[in-house]
């Protein structure tokens, strides 16, 4: 990880609906930094508005207000050829990996995909080998490409995603609940793989998650996320081991302990969200070096003196 930002967003507000009965404010005014060769974990219940952030950052939505800088462009003034360069450098890994491949398509076609759009092979040989080579990268064989995805495992056709995530060499990826729709024995290994290519390639991470665990696993640091807002943001370790906002409390004191005896005895920690709605004006207040809390000024004394 440098210091150098990757991807500023500040102040991010987008309503579905805005100004009907039916309005839904999915992102409260949010702001966060991502630095080169990090890997930012997202984390919150459904609903929360994690998605959206991942979809609104490659202007698949477009907000009401505020600003994402992607190497200090502004990704929301972006025009066509703009839009294509940054659409290159950032990339998407699905939820479903088998919504987001097309099942009419061979694999060495659906992973080509965006190598043919950039215009990133010379030649018919140069696209096949490329492709061979991302397929080995994430440990299928180069005989898949022939093959469609539904001769393929929900983790194979996950690995296929990857692979057609990083043809077109991006330097940063969102990664969208990439492991939720997987068998637990098959997450785990998609994970590493993942950590692996992180290394391997010099990516930057958008970890998107509602398993706690593994995103501590993965992340370097975290934002919490409740009702489209980002609660709490520190380091996985602080985050973990020393949460503040009561919301990240309640949500680590849910997480399931692999001990019959001691999951007997685990007590979670109700959230009353009142505070949110409260009408009082909370910002984020660095409460420890390099922790922050979505509070009030009296709010973030009182964590501060623990």
């Amino acid at each position: 990880m440098t210091d150098k930002k990757l991807l500023e967003v500040k102040n991010l507000n987008l309503a579905f609906n805005p100004g009907n009965a039916n309005e839904v404010k999915a992102i409260d005014n949010v702001s966060f930094d991502i630095y080169e060769g990090e890997v930012f974990g997202l984390v919150g219940e459904s609903g929360s508005g994690k998605t959206t952030i991942g979809r609104t950052i490659l202007k698949l939505y477009e907000p009401q207000s505020g600003e994402i800088h992607f190497e200090g462009k502004d990704v929301l003034k972006m025009k066509s050829v703009e839009l294509r360069s940054f659409r290159k450098d950032a990339q998407m890994i699905f939820q479903d990996p088998q919504a987001s491949l097309n099942g009419r398509m061979k694999v060495k076609d659906i992973i080509a995909e965006g190598i043919d759009i950039h215009h990133l092979a010379k030649n018919k040989e140069d696209r096949d080998n490329q492709v061979e080579h991302l397929l080995e990268l994430v440990g299928l064989n180069k005989d898949h490409s022939s093959r469609y995805p539904y001769e393929f495992s929900g983790g194979q056709r996950q690995r296929i995603g990857i692979a057609r995530a990083l043809a077109v060499r991006p330097k940063f990826i969102i990664a969208d609940e990439p492991i939720s729709a997987l068998d637990v024995s098959i997450q785990a290994q998609v994970v590493n793989l993942m950590k692996q290519l992180q290394k391997q390639e010099k990516l930057t991470y958008l970890f998107i998650a509602h398993d706690l665990s593994m995103v501590k696993y993965i992340s370097d640091r975290i934002g919490v996320m409740h009702w489209g807002k980002i609660l709490e943001i520190g380091t996985s370790d602080e985050v973990y081991g020393n949460p503040i906002h009561p919301y990240t409390k309640s949500l680590l004191s849910a997480i399931p302990i692999p001990d019959p005896q001691e999951e007997l005895s685990r007590k979670p920690i109700e959230y009353d969200p009142t505070s949110e709605t409260d009408g009082k004006k909370r910002e984020m207040h660095e409460i420890t070096p390099g922790h922050f809390v979505f509070s009030t000024d009296e709010e973030a004394a009182e964590f501060a003196r623990g």
